[in-house]
């Protein structure tokens, strides 16, 4: 990968519904230059998928948490239970006094614990310890 590419992931992180034009013009490439760019950084597994950001709060997901999951067993084969929790968006199998790290978005903080109770249904869990965020400062894309 070199400085182009890391120029047109850059710009398509900022706005990945640009016309290619647009993005070559940036860059300083042609446009059939630029699509063959991006259609090889796909098929390499670069970029993985391109996507829409959404305000969480305008679609009803406005409380977001962070809960540390414990566990008696390995939870590393338990990657479809987790997945089969709707509200989860993320989930990470961690180091440290925890076993599995999940990022929740749900509408109200009884939604939050229904997906705790939920989160105990699991083979294995054995507790959960959730952080809730008041407030996101920023968030930003993979720098490269």
């Amino acid at each position: 990968m070199d400085d182009i590419d890391r120029a047109l992931i850059q710009r398509l992180q900022e706005d990945a519904g640009q016309p290619y034009a647009a993005l070559a013009a940036s860059v300083g490439l042609s446009a059939g230059a630029t699509h063959e760019r991006v259609r090889k950084l796909r098929e390499r597994g670069v970029i993985r998928r391109t996507t829409v950001e959404v305000d969480p709060a305008a679609v009803g997901s406005g409380v977001l948490a962070y809960v540390m999951v414990d566990s008696t067993a390995w939870m590393g084969d338990s990657r479809a239970a987790f997945e089969g929790i709707a509200e989860i968006q993320e989930a990470h199998i961690i180091a440290g006094s925890a076993s599995v790290m999940v990022k929740v978005r749900t509408a109200t903080t009884e939604q939050l614990q229904d997906v705790l109770r939920r989160l105990y249904a699991i083979d294995g869990v054995s507790g959960t310890q959730a952080t809730v965020v008041l407030e996101t400062f920023f968030e930003r894309p993979l720098p490269l």
